[in-house]
């Protein structure tokens, strides 16, 4: 039998699963399927931006752009945040992740919309933290930061993580009104914390 693409050995991936750090659902793990191109944050990486937004992640409202595991958005729901919207073009992800969240009883708390992260509707209530991390190769980050840019999308204060590779410039480059307070580099990844002061 030919070895289905993708799969080097002719074997589909194994299931991977993803540690919660803190919070309510300290040690749960996140089923995050056999999808080879999707690239969690790492733990390291998660543990030193919820420690960058501390206290605040609190009764927040949260959008996980580009949500794929939803790992950032579950682990902000972990510890307090009042709601999370995650958006994931891929249906199956998607509906992967929805049942990640009703497993861990954060359903009401949350909603996953399966469509283009670019091309969502402002909220109806804006949001207090926003998580973009999206693939990589695609180069979204700064058309997504653009779209954060316009009315209703932000509340006043509002901080937004932001992970790219290490030579995307989109930290560098950010809108009016935006400013990047915290900035680390892991290997070939940069990911940083921009403030919103409009």
């Amino acid at each position: 039998m030919a070895a289905k693409r993708g799969w080097g050995n002719g074997q589909p991936p194994k299931r991977q699963q993803l540690r919660i750090i803190a919070g309510d659902w300290r040690g749960r793990n996140i089923d995050i399927g056999r999808q080879e191109a999707i690239r969690p944050t790492p733990n390291r990486v998660r543990e030193t931006l919820f420690n960058w937004l501390g206290p605040g992640i609190q009764r927040a409202r949260c959008l996980d752009l580009f949500a794929g595991t939803g790992a950032l958005g579950i682990e902000a729901l972990s510890r307090g945040a009042a709601h999370c919207d995650f958006i994931e073009q891929d249906a199956g992800t998607a509906r992967l992740l929805s049942e990640q969240l009703q497993a861990l009883g954060g359903g009401l708390r949350a909603r996953v919309v399966a469509g283009d992260a670019l091309a969502s509707p402002a909220p109806a209530t804006p949001y207090d933290v926003v998580f973009i991390d999206p693939p990589f190769a695609a180069r979204l980050a700064a058309d997504a930061m653009h779209r954060l840019a316009q009315p209703g999308w932000l509340a006043a204060d509002a901080d937004i993580y932001v992970e790219t590779a290490a030579d995307d410039p989109t930290l560098d480059q950010l809108p009016a009104g935006f400013e990047c307070w915290r900035d680390k580099r892991a290997g070939d990844v940069r990911f940083g914390l921009v403030s919103y002061r409009p």
